[in-house]
């Protein structure tokens, strides 16, 4: 990606008030007057540069946000149990408003409004100044801009739920503002994306379009989908004219005429068939897309290729390997003896047993081995697993050497997901057959050498209530490990209750009873085998295996039973870390909290509702 620059000489960016109280007006004079800059695409798109140089700010995106924010869920869970960690109180739904992970005058919710700050600068000096109607090149950058600008919104409404409202650029009277109804935003979010889908290329059809790191009309077509998909659906919602007032809220959907399916879901429907029928993305065989993903230089967009849109991260910047990867714990992939890094989060453990023994996803995502000094896997107990889908082995290209950065770039959006949207929008509008193609096309690529398993699957799905029911267990196979799944149990409806059933489950697996009954018979707490082939643990014992392997094979007995360690301490899947998969009720808590230093930044108007205590 082109370096990333600030042009503060250009357009005076403001400082709204969420980040400090200090304002600069955004009439202030500058080196070079507007009209200079927003008619010269080269400025004009080093000012779009600027927005995703606030993606990688140490407390926004790359450190706070992308590390937490789809944490805890039925299917991923933070990988520590200690009540008076802070990041696990985040994870668990029981974070106060000054943990001091998030309470930060540079955290994710100050940073997200500086980069919105400088997207209102930029669209308002391109509609003024760029001629968009008469620049293709220009027409570009705005739906560029608008795009961006709608997914930082629909990642604040993911953190959040209601906030401020800004859509011009701060001047001293608009400097404070106090929430806003989620509603209102989502309604100007939809519009704009409604104005930019027209103005963007499809992925591959000019430079910029082929790039993973630059916005295209396919993200732009999913990015809409999935706010209709939120504004339509679930949450916890503080009763009309109440945002902002301490009001407890309730789980419910929307009363908003303009924002229910029956609006939304037409017109989202329309952009991702437009979006399959054009060709210009494809899905990749799942190993071989994940060790590119790795790969910090692998931005490739277009026909043949699945990803849509990255965090643009630059290759020495971002933690996403570094929270998320395959634990080492002193491999020479992942930094040398005294590097300690990956795992801080993984699948739950009952995931890789609800996988099916064909699925090539299961062994991509879920692990229980990590890295050890001597570059060989060892195996870790049942409680904690780890994403396969990021490797430091992958790192080929850029090998990782240490420090607090990997240059991963997350995924944002993906081809799959396009589809998977298409299947469960259009079986809510009553088009099984529809539905049924789409979600055919996500899991054969999932069966490869297998797709006549998937076929039938599909095939046999016979009623609209049960293709959704496929449709939410397809997500979890599919996108295990990308934080995306508490947002869909969220917009379902089902969050608490995915969460009892994700608990019921661990202890049945613990247990081997119930859907895990016919899981492990190696002793009475099951045993299990394993032994290295190659670069991989091979685990004997997780699939109904009752005899003792013959050959060469390590032993760790009493595997799925409740244990200790030598300190005494509790190991497996013991009652109290089972329960703490959340520590306060996840329907109340399904957002975070207003920070003290964001309450205080705002004059007291940004206040909290949902029952987080608000400053006096």
């Amino acid at each position: 990606m082109k370096k990333i620059i600030y042009i503060l000489s250009a357009v005076i960016i403001a400082a709204i008030a969420v980040s400090c109280n200090k304002f600069l007006d955004s009439e202030s004079p500058s080196t070079f007057d507007a009209a200079a800059v927003y008619s010269n695409y080269s400025l004009t798109e080093n000012t779009i540069f600027s927005i995703a140089q606030s993606f990688g700010e140490t407390n926004n995106y790359r450190g706070r946000y992308l590390c937490w924010i789809g944490l805890n869920s039925d299917i991923e869970w933070y990988n520590t149990f200690k009540t008076t960690d802070e990041k696990y109180q985040i994870a668990a739904y029981s974070q106060l408003p000054n943990n001091n992970q998030l309470n930060l005058d540079n955290g994710p919710f100050a940073k997200m409004y500086e980069a919105i700050e400088r997207a209102n600068l930029c669209i308002e000096g391109i509609r003024q100044y760029g001629k968009p109607a008469e620049n293709a090149d220009m027409a570009y950058l705005l739906g560029e801009v608008l795009t961006l600008r709608a997914m930082i919104y629909y990642d604040l409404i993911r953190a959040w739920g209601d906030v401020p409202a800004r859509f011009e650029s701060t001047t001293s009277e608009t400097i404070y503002k106090a929430k806003e109804s989620r509603d209102v935003i989502f309604k100007q979010l939809l519009s704009d994306l409604d104005e930019a889908i027209p103005l963007l290329p499809y992925p591959g059809k000019t430079a910029a379009t082929s790039r993973t790191d630059r916005v295209n009309k396919m993200f732009a077509q999913g990015l809409y989908a999935r706010i209709a998909l939120m504004a339509s659906g679930y949450a916890i919602r503080p009763d009309d004219g109440m945002v902002g007032t301490g009001d407890l809220g309730r789980n419910r959907i929307t009363n908003d005429t303009e924002l229910q399916k029956d609006v939304l879901y037409p017109k989202a429907l329309a952009y991702l068939e437009d979006a399959i029928k054009s060709g210009s993305a494809s899905l990749e065989d799942y190993e071989t897309y994940w060790m590119n993903q790795s790969n910090q230089d692998n931005l490739t967009a277009g026909p043949g290729y699945e990803t849509l849109y990255v965090i643009p991260f630059s290759n020495g910047r971002g933690r996403w390997n570094f929270t998320f990867a395959v634990r080492s714990e002193g491999s020479s992939y992942a930094g040398g003896a005294n590097v300690t890094r990956g795992g801080d989060a993984g699948p739950v453990p009952t995931m890789w047993f609800k996988y099916d023994k064909n699925d090539v996803r299961r062994d991509i995502t879920c692990v229980n081995w990590r890295w050890n000094s001597d570059d060989e896997p060892e195996l870790v107990g049942i409680q904690k697993w780890y994403f396969g889908k990021y490797r430091w082995e992958w790192m080929k290209k850029n090998p990782y050497k240490g420090g607090n950065d990997d240059g991963v770039k997350p995924v944002v959006l993906r081809y799959s997901d396009i589809l998977l949207m298409a299947a469960e929008i259009a079986n809510d509008q009553n088009k099984l057959g529809d539905a049924k193609e789409y979600l055919k096309a996500v899991r054969t690529r999932a069966f490869k050498g297998h797709e006549d398993d998937a076929e039938n699957y599909v095939d046999g799905i016979a009623s609209k209530d049960a293709m959704f029911k496929a449709i939410v267990d397809e997500r979890a196979f599919e996108f295990c490990g990308e934080m995306t799944r508490k947002f869909d149990l969220i917009r379902w409806g089902i969050l608490k209750e995915k969460m009892d059933q994700a608990k019921t489950e661990m202890k049945q697996l613990r247990n081997r009873t119930g859907i895990f009954a016919d899981v492990n018979h190696l002793g009475e707490d099951g045993d299990v085998y394993y032994q290295l082939d190659g670069n991989k643990l091979v685990i004997y014992g997780f699939s109904g295996e009752a005899v003792k392997p013959a050959g060469a094979w390590e032993k760790k007995a009493g595997y799925f039973g409740k244990t200790e360690d030598s300190k005494g301490a509790p190991t497996g899947l013991y009652d109290d870390l089972v329960e703490g998969i959340y520590n306060q009720d996840p329907e109340q808590h399904m957002f975070w909290p207003i920070y003290n230093t964001t309450m205080i930044n705002s004059q007291k108007l940004i206040k909290n509702d949902y029952g987080y205590e608000n400053l006096d």
